[in-house]
């Protein structure tokens, strides 16, 4: 498994340049075979197609985000030709990359399986490694917010297991106005049906007129503060502790005793884990000087 993510790592640093199966080999000191095996084991696709995949989608984001011509995507990434770029894209994506470029609908954006251990268990906060945990008072406007419901999810594993994995891979196409998709906690009057908790989405401006995807829908959020909750960065393998520290950090914070109660009528937020920025969760708030206690 250690290999496996070895191997994604070396190539998301390396995916400018023209990765072979041979590159990995000699990084994993493994042949190429095996390479190629645990490759297919643990991502269900070979070292070729996950490159090629993950070009794609950079390539696609860089059309989405940047004033560029399909020439110097071609370029960037190094695709053989203008044409086979072409085709490339429209098999992954259903679409052609000069028309995407000029109207960038949700498409579905591969998103990389990173090979982690899935840890369905509920959280021993003794596990954790006591990292350090920043706290920071942010403020989100009023917004839309694109979502995808499930069924009865509480967690990220349960949402991927009535919903699959793919649904972030669309959200991140759409260019939403922080950055990133996001997962959610909803309080009860935003959930249909009631046991659906757990849901991941695009936070979009209140005027967004682009495209709704087909299955997903629309929720308006009011303005509210957050406190935002941040690991230290920490290493691909310790992304569970790294969670466990957060987690621990929440649910003993004096929140009354710093001047809060927490909003039980906004959605608490969790980002994606990226272990070069640290684990984040936001935990929506009211100063007390304005609740009546």
């Amino acid at each position: 498994m250690m290999t496996v993510q070895k191997m994604q790592n070396y190539i998301e640093e390396h995916i400018l340049e023209d990765i072979k199966i041979d590159d990995l080999a000699n990084l994993t000191k493994y042949s190429t075979v095996h390479v190629r095996r645990l490759f297919l084991e643990w991502t269900k696709l070979s070292p070729t197609a996950y490159i090629r995949r993950l070009k794609l989608t950079k390539a696609a984001l860089m059309l989405r985000d940047e004033s560029c011509r399909v020439i110097d995507v071609v370029t960037q990434f190094g695709f053989g030709s203008v044409d086979g770029f072409q085709r490339a894209f429209k098999k992954e994506f259903g679409c052609n990359p000069k028309e995407y470029r000029t109207n960038p609908v949700p498409i579905y954006l591969f998103t990389p399986f990173i090979v982690h251990s899935k840890n369905n268990k509920a959280y021993d906060f003794s596990l954790s490694n006591a990292r350090k945990v920043t706290v920071q008072k942010i403020h989100k406007y009023e917004r839309k917010v694109i979502i995808k419901r499930g069924i009865k999810a509480t967690d990220y594993w349960s949402y991927c297991d009535e919903i699959g994995c793919d649904v972030w891979g669309l959200l991140k196409s759409i260019k939403s106005i922080s950055g990133e998709p996001v997962c959610l906690w909803l309080p009860e009057q935003y959930r249909n049906p009631i046991s659906n908790e757990y849901v991941q989405g695009a936070e979009v401006e209140m005027d967004y007129k682009g495209v709704i995807p087909d299955g997903f829908e629309v929720i308006e959020l009011p303005k509210a503060d957050y406190l935002l909750f941040r690991s230290d960065p920490y290493e691909d393998e310790e992304y569970e502790s790294a969670i466990l520290d957060v987690k621990k950090v929440i649910s003993e914070y004096d929140f009354h005793g710093n001047g809060y109660v927490i909003d039980e009528n906004n959605p608490r937020i969790q980002l994606e884990p990226i272990c070069t920025r640290g684990y984040i969760e936001m935990v929506p708030v009211i100063s007390k000087e304005f609740v009546n206690l």
